[in-house]
């Protein structure tokens, strides 16, 4: 029975007849789900807990497979190359420069944002062969040019998507769907980490602007966040807020850090909660960082000549810079590193464009080859170098632009088990579609999941019910591309 109330203070029944209810029918009605989920917890015993107390989330694992590759360095060039200036010489559409292209290479094409019907464009630039391989090669790239036989070419990749967002998404995590674990993110689950004082996963961000796909390209999803990929800075302080503010010191900041640390494993053992420990971690990763990361991303400490080699200047923001922070990187037991450069969409200006992004990066990507290989870090570290897809044939922006382009693009592989100095795949004769040896993007990831030591079709996590993998319910490893 609720008790009788005061008529003297209406707002104090209000709270006694609030108290009064939720003591008694609320917490019957509201509660029982809890109460219920509690008693399971407490039968089910250790049973319940889904993480063990302590347990390292990215210690270092062995692949089930031998593994050609121990660690990646993906160099994506965001806003998608034009791979007929780049890598695919097509002779033909200089004999069609501004004629409409034949009826029946458009049959069924969806195009992004021009007229299917515009006229073919021309190649801008002229191609040479080069090295032993006599690989086809843009006079724009020269340095990449002179590491020919280092590199395997595929001609022949093609994608589902024709939009930046979600063809960046598709090709990281192989879904155009937000939330699954980007490449980055499977290859630590599936490896760990050989770092203690740095992240598994490290991107950097070089281009004009962010990737159109944003941080869910190297997203973990719903994978432990410890998998989530760590974006650096060239310059300042490596990470935002990596520096203690004023008046913490480092011991205050061990002291604070123990005490957290002890609170967060009591309720680790408590409720066996993965993102309990991932915290951990994280904090215990951060502290680590203050002492290792500066030291880390001061290229200055590097000799003129490898200075000179990339085209790096110590204190600024460049491609470069990247790359050479890169193989510090993976030295220091780096995972996987991904440089995002955002600026290859040349809808117009196209000529100008590409010139411009290939004095930025040409220089980088051939240092990194001769870098690795002359420390002997190439053999196993896997270098992989491409965008979200192509450019068409047909013109765009007046007689100089390009738009996107699904159906056929370029990428170049060097490195961690791949076959150098080959060329897979070829295009129709406008480089319009892929026509032998066809490589999707669920194909590109089975294949490095390989020379990673993995079966693409075990590599799974269990989400809502269901095991989910980086290639879906896809995906063939290209057999050409791997070293005999």
């Amino acid at each position: 029975m609720i008790p009788a109330m005061s008529q003297t203070n209406p707002l104090q029944q209000a709270f006694q007849e609030a108290r009064a209810f939720q003591s008694r029918r609320w917490f019957f009605k509201e509660c029982g789900i809890g109460l219920g989920l509690a008693a399971l917890h407490s039968l089910m015993g250790d049973k319940a807990s889904a993480a063990p107390l302590g347990s390292h989330p990215m210690a270092a694992k062995k692949p089930p497979f031998r593994a050609r590759a121990k660690r990646v360095i993906y160099l994506f060039q965001a806003g998608a190359p034009s791979h007929l200036e780049l890598f695919d010489n097509k002779p033909e559409l200089v004999k069609w420069d501004g004629k409409l292209p034949p009826d029946e290479l458009l049959k069924g094409y969806r195009a992004a944002f021009i007229n299917p019907n515009a006229t073919l464009l021309g190649p801008k630039f002229k191609f040479e062969r080069h090295g032993q391989s006599r690989a086809e090669i843009s006079e724009i790239m020269p340095h990449l040019a002179s590491v020919a036989d280092d590199i395997a070419i595929v001609k022949s990749m093609h994608t589902d998507a024709f939009n930046h967002a979600p063809a960046q998404i598709l090709m990281n995590t192989g879904s155009q769907q937000f939330g699954r674990p980007s490449f980055g993110a499977w290859t630590t689950y599936g490896l760990g980490s050989e770092s203690s004082d740095l992240p598994a996963y490290v991107v950097f961000s070089t281009g004009g602007k962010g990737s159109s796909g944003g941080a869910s390209n190297w997203g973990a999803g719903f994978l432990p966040g410890s998998h989530n990929g760590v974006l650096f800075r060239t310059g300042g302080d490596p990470v935002l807020y990596l520096s203690n503010p004023k008046g913490v010191d480092r011991p205050l900041q061990r002291d604070t850090l123990d005490a957290i640390r002890e609170l967060n494993q009591e309720r680790l053992g408590r409720v066996g909660d993965p993102e309990i420990a991932t915290r951990i971690n994280a904090f215990e990763m951060a502290y680590r960082m203050q002492a290792s990361a500066p030291d880390l991303m001061d290229i200055s400490k590097e000799p003129q000549h490898m200075l000179d080699m990339y085209g790096a200047t110590p204190g600024k923001t460049t491609y470069a810079s990247a790359c050479l922070l890169a193989r510090r990187m993976v030295e220091r037991g780096v995972r996987f590193v991904q440089i995002f450069h955002e600026a290859w969409d040349q809808h117009g200006d196209l000529t100008r464009g590409l010139k411009n992004n290939c004095a930025a990066t040409d220089q980088a990507n051939a240092a990194l080859i001769r870098d690795l290989k002359a420390r002997g870090l190439l053999d196993d570290t896997l270098v992989i170098w491409g965008g979200e897809f192509g450019r068409t044939p047909m013109v765009q922006g007046g007689n100089d632009g390009r738009d996107h382009h699904p159906n056929c693009f370029s990428m170049w592989f060097a490195g961690g088990g791949i076959q150098p100095g080959i060329t897979v795949g070829e295009s129709d004769p406008f480089g319009f579609n892929a026509i032998t040896d066809k490589v999707h993007v669920h194909d590109f990831h089975a294949t490095m999941l390989h020379l990673l030591g993995f079966d693409h079709e075990k590599l799974t996590y269990r989400f809502q019910g269901r095991d989910f993998r980086l290639t879906d319910v896809h995906g063939e490893v290209v057999k050409k591309l791997l070293r005999t």
